[in-house]
């Protein structure tokens, strides 16, 4: 049994070379699905730009009883994005050296667009595994948050126990989760290096404000979404559906970015349209 819950997270930073595309999506050699170990039980996954140009990136997180995957990607079909099969290698390695009768799969999502569970359907007859629809008449009971969208909702993986907290603004049934043991403040498509896209700006400041509080009492290493669109260069996006991005800014952000978002947004007030900041594009969508 892996003590989980011993210490302080000990963060580092994201030692990888993220796979971002090439001048030719023909001659992309890039493997379908890059795997990253953050460490022995925390895996950070980005699909192959030349598959689909949202890149997103999906987490898949062991505990003693359970894996859970965050995200199932862009893609449906499993020729051309074998998450499944990818997933399944990396269980077996992870079961290989810590062995456990009846382990288990839950697959959640940090939100219901289509580049975020294109791939459940690869999971539907996996053996041991629980599915949870994305959406708000799914995802929400299954946390709690229809009854209370207030409440911070636990997964326990063995051990490892997440907290889940309703964060909408960007999507209606947005999850922002909590992983104790790396850390990690999970945010999906509502924070991360890119276009922040939103379309129920009271639900979004809403989010930020209470993401910024519920950090100051946890501590967080990195806050990580599921993105990168920004170049290097202060306030420059790349476009959208750019293939090739060879000047990309690291995937993981700070606390403090909650706070400048935040502050960006109170910025924006009503203003509606793209609005761009060194780090990030604030997108609202409503009004």
């Amino acid at each position: 049994m892996i003590d989980f819950a011993a210490g302080r997270p000990r963060p580092h930073a994201f030692d990888v070379a993220w796979i971002h595309g090439s001048p030719s999506a023909k001659h992309n050699t890039d493997p379908d699905l890059q795997v990253y170990a953050y460490d022995e039980h925390t895996f950070v996954l980005r699909q192959n730009m030349a598959i689909n140009y949202e890149a997103p990136f999906l987490f898949l997180l062991f505990g003693n009883e359970q894996a859970v995957l965050l995200d199932t990607g862009a893609t449906e079909s499993a020729e051309y994005f074998p998450v499944r099969a990818v997933v399944d290698g990396l269980i077996d390695e992870w079961l290989r050296r810590h062995p456990v009768d009846d382990y288990r799969l839950l697959v959640l999502h940090t939100h219901a667009h289509g580049d975020h569970v294109a791939g459940d359907a690869q999971f539907a007859d996996r053996p041991g595994t629980v599915v949870v629809d994305a959406g708000l008449g799914s995802a929400w009971p299954f946390f709690g948050f229809d009854e209370d969208p207030g409440r911070v909702a636990l997964v326990d993986l063995g051990g490892r126990v997440l907290e889940c907290l309703a964060t909408p603004g960007h999507h209606e049934a947005a999850v922002t989760f909590y992983d104790p043991y790396t850390g990690f403040l999970l945010t999906g498509d509502t924070i991360y290096p890119g276009r922040l896209y939103v379309h129920d700006w009271a639900a979004f400041v809403g989010t930020l404000d209470r993401l910024i509080d519920f950090a100051s009492t946890r501590e967080v290493t990195h806050v990580v979404g599921c993105h990168i669109e920004m170049t290097r260069t202060p306030g420059v996006d790349y476009p959208v559906r750019t293939t090739y991005q060879p000047d990309e800014p690291p995937l993981e952000l700070t606390v403090g970015h909650l706070t400048r978002i935040r502050e960006a947004a109170g910025q924006v007030g009503e203003r509606t349209g793209a609005h761009a900041f060194d780090d990030f594009i604030i997108c609202r969508l409503d009004g």
